[in-house]
C-alpha cells in the first residue's frame, strides 16, 4: 500500500515537473529488468489472487518469499548506481534479511494487529498463524528475529485501508519515488572538445 502510494505520487510529480519545465520523460535503462517480472509474479499470484493463493500450501510460501526477494536484491545490486536504487536496494535488503531470519515469513506482532484492528480482542490473533493470505506470520516479540525490521508501522488513522508496513517498505517507497522523479530530469549536455 505504501509502495503503491509512492509510485502514484512519484509518477504524478515527475509528470507535473516535466510539463512545467518542458522536459520529456526519459526512461532509465535498467540492467536485468526481466528479473523483476520473474520475481514479482510469484508474489502477485500467492498474495494478491485469493483463489490461487488459497491453493498454495503455507509450506511453499517461505520458498516463494526468499527466492523472489533474493532475485529482487540481485536486481537492485545490478542497478545500484541508477537513480533511487540506493534506497530501493536498502529496502529490499532489509525486507529480505528479516524474512530470511524468520523462516521465510514477514513477522507481525499481536500489538501491531491490535492497533490495526482495535475492535477485535487481543486473543483473536493466534501466535504462529499466517495472517490471512498475506506474507505475514503472527509472531510473539520474544520469538521474532530483527523485530525492528518487521511489519510494525501503520498508516495514519482515518485512511480507508490500514495496513502494516516495515522500515524496508519505507526505504523501497523512497527509492521508487526517486527513480520515478528522475524520469523528468534535465538532460546533461556533453560538449565535444575539439
Amino acid at each position: 500500500m505504501i509502495l503503491l502510494f509512492a509510485v502514484t505520487l512519484g509518477l504524478a510529480c515527475t509528470m507535473v515537473r516535466a510539463r512545467l519545465t518542458h522536459r520529456t520523460l526519459k526512461f532509465v535503462h535498467l540492467k536485468w529488468d526481466w528479473l523483476v517480472i520473474i520475481c514479482v509474479l510469484p508474489q502477485i499470484i500467492a498474495f494478491y489472487i485469493p483463489a490461487v493463493g488459497k491453493a498454495i500450501p503455507d509450506e511453499i510460501i517461505p520458498f516463494i518469499q526468499i527466492s523472489s526477494m533474493l532475485g529482487l536484491v540481485i536486481f537492485s545490486l545490478a542497478n545500484l548506481f541508477s537513480p533511487g536504487f540506493l534506497a530501493l536496494g536498502a529496502g529490499l535488503m532489509s525486507n529480505f534479511i528479516v524474512i530470511a531470519a524468520n523462516g521465510g515469513w514477514m513477522p507481525i506482532s499481536v500489538d501491531t494487529l491490535t492497533r490495526m484492528f482495535p475492535h477485535r480482542p487481543a486473543d483473536y490473533w493466534i501466535i504462529g498463524s499466517r495472517l490471512g493470505q498475506t506474507k505475514d506470520l503472527i509472531m510473539a516479540p520474544a520469538d521474532t528475529r530483527l523485530a525492528w525490521l518487521s511489519d510494525r508501522f501503520l498508516l495514519p488513522a482515518g485512511l480507508p485501508q490500514n495496513v502494516a508496513f516495515s522500515l524496508g517498505d519505507v526505504l523501497l517507497s523512497i527509492g521508487a519515488f526517486l527513480l520515478l522523479w528522475s524520469l523528468s530530469r534535465k538532460e546533461v549536455e556533453v560538449k565535444e572538445i575539439t
